[in-house]
């Protein structure tokens, strides 16, 4: 991913398209999108499975632990990629960096569907909050929306930390 210019040209402008070779950072309006998208996706399928008869699923201690080990890892795959390309000034082999970008954008993605789906969820339980099954799926569904968002956020922070350093002339 790019992040400067090249020496001996100007500034480009924020609108101009992405030189060859480039990636252009995820659009936060985007993953808003995806967000308010997976919250119509969650919001849906309660009441599709409702309406057949069916109980809507509840979120599981098991998926807290997993998205946030996810979280997790991107947190320190991010960190110690910012410290090996912006900080060490290391290079980093092209594939490697190219696995690191997809992966933080795919899990900023993903994490935006989710978050919006769990948001959804804990939404079409919201008026039944004086049961205690509907707190605990209002509650788990929450908590997986939070950590969602961190996965988002540790997502973002990876695509970041693939950027090359502003001056390529100080990179070994």
């Amino acid at each position: 991913m790019s992040g400067g210019t090249e020496p001996g040209q100007a500034p480009r402008d924020k609108g101009e398209p992405p030189r060859p070779g480039s990636v252009r950072p995820t659009s936060r309006r985007l993953l808003i999108a995806i967000a308010v998208l997976g919250v119509a996706i969650g919001v849906t399928m309660v009441k599709a499975i409702e309406s057949g008869g069916g109980v809507a699923p509840a979120v599981s201690w098991l998926t807290l632990v997993a998205w946030a080990f996810l979280a997790a890892l991107l947190f320190a795959a991010a960190r110690n990629t910012h410290q090996r390309i912006q900080v060490r000034r290391e290079r980093v082999e092209p594939s490697r960096a190219v696995f690191l970008l997809m992966i933080g954008k795919a899990s900023a993605f993903v994490g935006a569907l989710c978050t919006g789906v769990y948001a959804g969820f804990a939404l079409s339980f919201l008026q039944a909050m004086g049961s205690s099954g509907p707190r605990n799926r209002v509650i788990m569904a929450g908590a997986a929306a939070v950590i969602s968002v961190l996965v988002v956020t540790a997502g973002l922070l990876l695509e970041r930390a693939c950027r090359i350093p502003e001056d390529p002339d100080e990179t070994p």
